[in-house]
């Protein structure tokens, strides 16, 4: 067995029997291809690489062979790869060339044929095979107008063009994680394409000082594979997020905030096809903020206030909202009573009902209720994820 396989699918069957050709051109970021190969493969898919030349020097086709259980194509031969991986009927189910230089860029726009990946971009564009690139380079070489327009034209072509990050001196190639979300978005079910969905997670933080806050345990695991299998599934997703101990993905459209006041202020600009409210806020706020730091060599008293429910401003502006509902120490039958009573009180489509103790486990075991039935989901973040946003696709 060769050291791909043992990977496969090791994190989701979203790929699962799909091909993948990379193009792998010039650049620096063309490092990074070994661990997108194995992610991809983690997903499920069969990645066939194509090298240019120039990304030979930069890194040893023995690795990517290692990587991808698969030789790297990077001259064309008697063989015709170019045909056989994506003229035919058993052609590859995406090009995707990462990371996209403005040379691979503007030669592909141009339709010229001089490596192994500009000539499977040819073939790919003439026939049905969707194609996504992936640009890494210098900022003043993607503001070039050559090379802008050339990427606008692909784009106009109906390429997918993912990323670049800009960071004022470099526009970044996308991350592992954005490429293979994007894949995945791509090849599977797009039952949400189209749909403009908000997802309000993490945790609210009340100032006590201007050091010390009043919070909670949540993690934001959950929001973020919501906004992220939603993304995958063909969204236009936003993710506003307050406190949180997770990475949370550069390719999302981010809001911030910290305190529950700040999360209303931002309620009005709601306008979204649905909204999923995993957040877990604050019932009480210090009643006034104290500047700078209270002395730690005594006690000291701080009154609490209620702060006002953001929920029912949530169903003002929308009207499919998803609601979450955390208790501790509830049978299951208890729960779903909450969440329904939870549910009718603020006219929500659904409520998802879980135990506090599960809160910053990988894996997740919820209630999901809604008008006259309730069902157990179990497994990981985004497993559950998925099993939310099925019932979001049925309403929606």
């Amino acid at each position: 067995m060769h050291p791909s396989e043992e990977i496969y699918c090791e994190k989701s069957s979203r790929l699962r029997g799909k091909t993948i050709v990379l193009g792998i051109t010039g650049s620096i970021a063309a490092t990074e291809c070994f661990h997108v190969i194995r992610e991809l493969i983690r997903h499920g898919a069969k990645v066939i690489p194509a090298m240019t030349p120039a990304a030979a020097k930069l890194v040893a086709p023995d690795a990517i062979e290692f990587a991808s259980g698969t030789k790297p194509i990077i001259e064309l031969t008697g063989r015709t790869e170019h045909v056989t991986h994506l003229g035919s009927m058993s052609a590859a189910d995406l090009f995707l060339v990462y990371p996209a230089t403005a040379n691979t860029i503007s030669k592909i726009a141009l339709g010229i044929d001089d490596t192994a990946v500009t000539s499977m971009a040819t073939i790919a564009l003439g026939g049905s095979t969707p194609v996504a690139v992936a640009p890494a380079m210098h900022e003043f070489m993607l503001d070039n107008p050559a090379v802008s327009e050339n990427l606008e034209r692909l784009a106009g072509w109906g390429v997918h063009v993912i990323g670049p990050h800009r960071d004022g001196v470099r526009a970044r190639a996308a991350s592992k994680d954005e490429i293979v979300s994007w894949a995945i978005r791509m090849l599977s079910k797009n039952d949400l394409s189209g749909r403009r969905i908000l997802v309000i997670g993490g945790r609210s933080e009340e100032p006590i000082d201007s050091m010390r806050i009043i919070t909670n345990r949540s993690t934001g695991q959950m929001s973020v594979a919501l906004a992220q299998r939603a993304f995958e599934r063909g969204a236009d997703v936003e993710l506003w997020m307050g406190g949180c101990s997770v990475a949370l993905p550069d390719f999302l459209k981010i809001r911030r905030f910290s305190a529950v006041s700040e999360l209303t202020d931002m309620v009005g600009g709601i306008d979204h096809d649905l909204v999923i409210m995993p957040a877990a806020l604050a019932d009480f706020t210090p009643e006034e903020k104290r500047e700078g730091k209270i002395p730690s060599d005594k006690p000291f008293d701080v009154k609490l206030e209620p702060v006002p429910k953001v929920l029912p401003l949530i169903r003002r502006k929308c009207r499919n909202v998803i609601g979450f509902k955390a208790e501790s120490g509830l049978s299951l039958d208890e729960l779903e009573a909450k969440a329904g009573s939870r549910m009718r009180e603020y006219g929500l489509k659904a409520v998802v009902a879980n135990d506090i103790d599960d809160a910053g486990r990988s894996t997740s075991s919820a209630i999901l209720v809604t008008e006259g039935s309730s069902k157990n989901i179990t497994g990981t973040k985004a497993e559950v994820s998925d099993e939310i946003l099925n019932y979001c696709a049925e309403i929606l």
